[in-house]
């Protein structure tokens, strides 16, 4: 498994964790969550990648969180299961804050952590809001750009 994905799904574990479990970002980052096992196979790279994704999604909630709540479609924030939410948290930083990294790959990846570790039909809806929020960055994006 690719060091990014294994990342992302660190990632969206420790965001789960934040969430249900008010954890601190320190150990959250330090993943002592982990087994001892699973921390000491952790490749930098991995942990790295990781460590970004967690502290750029808690640093940005409460616009990451409005983002989310204005494509929600007749649906409230407070109503999304946690694993869902976390999925949704990383990807929509993700497509936020991170321009280097491709829309598609990181609606893909989020439609992937929703089928492994999510309801069934999760990734359906996943895709839709962040497909809805990809549209409306490449649109202020466009607007941003052209004179």
């Amino acid at each position: 498994m690719a060091s990014r994905r294994k990342g992302r799904i660190l990632a969206f574990q420790a965001l789960y964790c934040w969430e249900a479990s008010n954890l601190p970002i320190e150990e959250l980052m330090g993943f002592s969550w982990l087994d001892a096992d699973k921390r000491a196979a952790l490749g930098e790279n991995t942990a790295g990648f990781s460590r970004m994704l967690i502290a750029g999604t808690v640093e940005n909630i409460t616009t990451i969180d409005e983002v989310i709540k204005k494509h929600l479609e007749n649906w409230d924030i407070s109503r999304l299961n946690r694993t869902d939410l976390a999925i949704l948290r990383m990807s929509a930083y993700t497509l936020l804050y991170q321009k280097e990294i491709a829309p598609s790959i990181a609606i893909d990846e989020a439609i992937g952590l929703a089928r492994e570790f999510s309801a069934d039909d999760s990734f359906r809806f996943i895709n839709g809001v962040l497909d809805s929020i990809r549209r409306t960055v490449q649109a202020d994006t466009k607007d941003a750009v052209t004179p």
